[in-house]
């Protein structure tokens, strides 16, 4: 009898027990974004992307060059500290492709799958931690910069608005990693085909150079790549003139790239569940 009455007892305790509610779509991306950036201290190559990378590339381009391109490197690093920044930023974009290939291929997206979360959680978490890197990478490049001497005439305004804009387009090539990411089979192979397309687009590109200078079949070229325009608009926005047209054409880049891009890598994620 004793037994009985505290079973009865303990089953309406227990059913009496609020339960805990589901997290919505937003929180339970946000706790993803955190755990995506809380993966940069467990992989240190993914630290040095975020932090050594870009000061080394930001003083050996502004040393060994600033004085044969610009006169010196003082005047050199006000040319080429915007496109850094957007050079930086863009190669950081991979890793959004890298951390869905190891998920995948370790199985934690199969226990993902099992949680009471929003389906598409994963990728917008790890989209959200990737903004948080690119907000690391900034700083680091920003702080160098004005070390070195860099001083923009846009004042703190027009330096954040170019770190957003870069922001922005850079959250719109993730998703092209992303499919890359699940396409391919290691973590490797999405860092090999990155750079296959990242290091032409941005060496292509005005980030160290005028393309006044280039062969014609290269100004062309030159004066279509989006990173081109990236890095206008960037100058523009740090130095006090901004270039409207750059501006638009990065926009408009942007919101096509997302729209084509966004629901093929959305659609693939649902299968690969």
């Amino acid at each position: 009898m004793t037994s009985s009455n505290g079973s009865s007892s303990a089953n309406r305790i227990f059913s009496q027990a609020a339960k805990p509610k589901p997290l919505n779509a937003f929180s339970a991306a946000m706790a993803l974004g955190w755990r995506a950036l809380l993966k940069i201290k467990h992989v240190p190559f993914q630290l040095f992307d975020v932090t050594v990378f870009p000061l080394m590339m930001t003083l050996m381009f502004t040393y060994l060059f600033g004085g044969a391109l610009a006169g010196s490197p003082r005047e050199y690093i006000q040319y080429l500290l915007p496109g850094i920044l957007v050079q930086t930023i863009l190669f950081i974009t991979v890793y959004t492709g890298v951390g869905l290939n190891t998920d995948i291929s370790k199985g934690i997206y199969d226990r993902f799958r099992s949680m009471p979360i929003w389906p598409s959680a994963p990728v917008f978490g790890a989209l959200m931690g990737d903004i948080l890197r690119y907000s690391i990478a900034a700083i680091m490049v920003l702080g160098l910069g004005f070390v070195l001497g860099f001083r923009p005439q846009g004042g703190l305004g027009g330096v954040i608005l170019a770190v957003l804009l870069v922001q922005i387009f850079a959250s719109s090539l993730a998703w092209i990693w992303i499919i890359v990411g699940m396409l391919v089979k290691s973590p490797e192979s999405v860092m090999t085909t990155s750079f296959l397309f990242l290091f032409p687009l941005t060496f292509a590109s005005n980030v160290f150079v005028d393309p006044a200078t280039m062969p014609g079949w290269l100004q062309a070229f030159v004066s279509v790549n989006p990173v081109t325009h990236l890095a206008n608009s960037s100058r523009g926005l740090m130095h006090g003139q901004p270039d409207i047209g750059s501006m638009v054409w990065v926009l408009v880049a942007t919101a096509i790239i997302t729209a084509i891009f966004a629901p093929i890598a959305l659609r693939m994620y649902h299968r690969e569940r």
